[in-house]
């Protein structure tokens, strides 16, 4: 039994399926997220040890609130490199689906460039969000702090680890682009 193809239907081929690790960085940043999940357990633990602290030995603390904000925003940020890594960031599918394999194609090296735009603009800014909050305007290094009675420096890390998180996402959206644009020219010359 033979199966007819349509001569507009692409020949049948193999695409990154979402989830799917498709470099060195992408496994690397999976590697890192799976470890740094484990920081929501961390942040539960130090919440349930305040309550007891708190409610049960009448001793408050002053550091859990700020320390599980802080871990739960490590976390996030580094939410945009895991989705990039594992190809579940934001595609309209309602277009992307319908479309021809050549087309969607196409369709990757749009989004790579229009990724690439984004997040290198988001990585200055993050650089700049981050060297104000490190350094005084005269250009001494300082470290921007919360302002409690605690007082750490979460805000200057967190504008790093943001900073950090948008300079790794576009070094993943330039060898996502390369796969594409390599994916595009692979078809033209067959």
């Amino acid at each position: 039994m033979t199966t007819e193809t349509s001569p507009l239907s692409d020949p049948p081929e193999r695409h990154a399926a979402d989830g799917e690790i498709t470099n060195p960085l992408d496994a690397a940043v999976e590697w890192i997220g799976k470890g740094f999940s484990w920081l929501v357990f961390v942040s539960m633990l130090i919440s349930v040890g305040e309550v007891v602290s708190r409610y049960v030995f009448d001793s408050p603390t002053s550091w859990v609130h700020e320390t599980t904000v802080f871990l739960i925003a490590v976390m996030f940020c580094l939410g945009g490199p895991v989705a990039l890594a594992r190809n579940k960031h934001i595609r309209v599918r309602v277009l992307y689906d319908t479309v021809r394999p050549s087309l969607r194609r196409w369709f990757d090296v749009v989004n790579g460039v229009i990724a690439l735009a984004f997040c290198s603009g988001m990585s200055y800014a993050a650089y700049t969000l981050f060297y104000r909050s490190s350094h005084t305007p005269m250009g001494e290094w300082t470290l921007e702090r919360s302002g409690t009675s605690w007082n750490p420096p979460f805000p200057t890390l967190t504008k790093g680890i943001i900073m950090v998180a948008l300079m790794v996402m576009t070094v993943q959206t330039v060898l996502h682009l390369i796969q594409a644009l390599r994916a595009v020219s692979a078809k033209k010359g067959v």
